[in-house]
Order: C-alpha cells, then structure tokens, then sequence
C-alpha cells in the first residue's frame, strides 16, 4: 500500500503526520512511503532522515496526495487540500468533523473519501488512544502558557503561578477531570498553585482526589458552582470533551464577565467548539484576545508549538491503525478492530457517526452494514 504524508499547510502549523521512525515502520513491511519535500523540516526532521528510513521525497502536495491509497495527516484538511484528494483514498488524522462545514462534508463526500479520525479511536479498554497524548500535553501546556499570561506584560493581573511565603497562591479552576484536566491538575500542583478540579463525574473526581492525596480540590459541577468558583479564579482552563461532538458551553458570558480583571482562560476545547461562551479560535500569531478584562487564549492546535515532540507522540500512538490499515486493508482492519471502526467518520462518502451526521444534516449509515 502507499502511504502519503504530505506538508501541513495551516499558517503555523509544525507538526507532521509520520515521522522518520513510523516510516521505517512501514517501510520494513514492503509498504511505500512518499512525503512531500520538507513535510517534517519545521519539527526538525529532514529529507534525509525519511530517505534513510525508507521513503521517497516527492516535490508537490498533489502528489503526495494523488498517489496515496492513506495519507496521514495531522490537522483537519482545508478546502485547498480537500481539492487535492484522490477520489476512493483513506485520511487519517484530528479531523474534528464537528466542527467543519457542510460545503466541506459534501465535497469529501462526493470523493467517497474515509476519514479516520484519530480523537475518536478507542482501544479495547474504551480509551482514546491517540487523542490521549495530545490531551497530556495540552493540559501540560495550559499551567505554562497561563503563567505567562498572568504576567503584567502578557496582560495578566501580575501574579506568579507558584508559591511564595506569606503570600497566597493562586486559583486554577480546571473544568474536566479527564485526561487534559488530569495532565492540568497535576502541573498546577507542581507549581504551587491551589487547584479546583471541576466536573459531573464523580468518579473521576474521587481518582483525582486519590492520586493527590487531597491536594486538589474536587467539585462536582453545577451552574451555580461554576458561576461561584470562576468568580475567584485567576485561572480558568477548560478541558471538557465528548468525543466527536462539539463541546458544550459551560461558562457563560455573564460568568466571564464577573471574572477578576486580569485573570486568564485557557480553553483546550476550542478545537471541538470550546467551552467558554466568549472563546473563539485564534493562532500561534495571535494566540490571546481581552473579553471583559479577562485574557483568552484560544488556539485549537497548541501542540503545534511544541511540534518534535507532538509528532513523535503521534506515530507512536497512531502507528498500530495505519499498519493494520496498510497490511490487511481498509476493510479488513475495520472488521478486526471495532474501536478503529469507531474512529471512522465517513467510509467511502458515507457519514457512519450518527451524531455527526445530525448536527451537520446529514444522513447517517451503518458502517456495519456497508462493510457487511
């Protein structure tokens, strides 16, 4: 099979979808390989490192495109890209079709294009495989980008995310006790700061609450409590997910506006909605915007600025799926594994999850039905 890995094209997006060792990987199974010329340069894998694992370099975007039967990805595609699309091919990556167009829909369905999007995969244990890196690393990165919004310069009310004696720590409020909020519980710890973890499952918040040994506080969440608790919070990160769906709104604009001037949300749930009434996306260029006197930072690919490590932690999530795609086929790899038939958004032109397909107006099939 050949598997295409062609250059993202979103403005500032660094990550790349197969690295020099997923390559190898490949390769070593008698799969071909082709990656567009400097497709890995910006997370510090050259030419030379994918030639040495195997692969060929080829010098446009339609030709890693058009001669791919799986072109990995990392981004959702763009109309440009969409354009680019073999008719019958397979796409792999964060494609958050939630949140997409229906122009966009049609046309990848006119193509009988299948996306395979790596935030819905689940393993046999009902997790998230995929996603789950990318949710450490972005609840990581919320604690550091926030406090650096906090600072005077970035905007913030000028206080430090740590714990200095005689002076009391700050608030992070972290909406989610899932993976993201977990990752984001844990760095505020570590950093000194007082941590209340909010969310509806109490389950969740007892393995938080056991884990920390009591260090963090766990609330069950309420209207009413998240309108009390982000009244005191200096920050508020939002880490809310439904798997493939848009993420709801939990903290309204009237929330945000009784918010401490100066204090900072992080939304990571931007990139299926976001969960902040007043967030919107925004880039790597201008990550920040001032709603009510409170600092938004909204960018839906933040791990794109972390991207060597980003990408390797992708191939070694998605590896296992794209080599039982590439070695017993599409349709072979969907009937073995049921949670990789999960992480299908549309087979062959066909919207198969359904709560997608209603949200976007679309008629939903039966992916059993069509692979039977």
């Amino acid at each position: 099979m050949v598997i295409g890995v062609p250059r993202e094209t979103h403005r500032l997006e660094h990550r790349v979808g197969l690295t020099p060792f997923g390559v190898a990987r490949l390769t070593e199974h008698g799969h071909t390989v082709v990656v567009e010329r400097r497709a890995g340069d910006a997370a510090h894998f050259k030419d030379l490192d994918y030639e040495r694992a195997g692969a060929q370099i080829v010098y446009s975007s339609e030709e890693a495109y058009l001669r791919a039967d799986v072109v990995c990805r990392v981004g959702q595609l763009s109309a440009d890209e969409i354009e680019l699309v073999r008719h019958g091919s397979v796409i792999c990556g964060f494609h958050h079709v939630a949140v997409a167009t229906r122009a966009e829909i049609e046309r990848l369905m006119n193509l009988e294009a299948t996306l395979v999007g790596y935030e819905v995969i689940r393993d046999r244990h009902g997790d998230l495989p995929v996603l789950i890196p990318f949710s450490e690393m972005a609840g990581q990165m919320a604690v550091h980008l926030a406090a650096h919004y906090l600072q005077n310069e970035a905007g913030g009310r000028g206080v430090l995310v740590g714990n200095v004696p005689g002076v009391p720590p700050p608030t992070l409020v972290v909406l989610g006790a899932g993976t993201a909020g977990h990752a984001a519980a844990r760095q505020g710890i570590a950093s000194g700061a007082h941590v209340i973890v909010m969310d509806a499952d109490l389950r969740k918040l007892a393995t938080l609450h056991r884990e920390f040994g009591g260090q963090v506080t766990t609330v069950v969440a309420t209207e009413d409590r998240l309108r009390k608790f982000t009244s005191i919070a200096d920050v508020v990160i939002g880490a809310v997910l439904i798997p493939g769906a848009r993420a709801p709104f939990l903290v309204t604009e009237a929330m945000v506006r009784e918010m401490k001037p100066g204090s900072v949300v992080i939304d990571i749930s931007i990139d299926q909605g976001g969960c902040v009434e007043t967030s919107r996306p925004t880039t790597l260029a201008n990550p920040t915007y001032v709603v009510h006197d409170v600092v938004h930072y909204c960018v839906p690919n933040m791990t794109a600025n972390i991207a060597r490590t980003a990408s390797r932690a992708l191939a070694n999530a998605a590896l296992p799926y794209l080599s039982a795609i590439a070695g017993r086929g599409l349709d072979g790899a969907l009937r073995d594994d049921p949670g990789l038939a999960e992480g299908v958004y549309m087979y062959r032109g066909h919207m198969v999850r359904a709560g997608v397909a209603q949200a976007l107006g679309v008629e939903p099939t039966s992916l059993r039905g069509l692979l039977e």
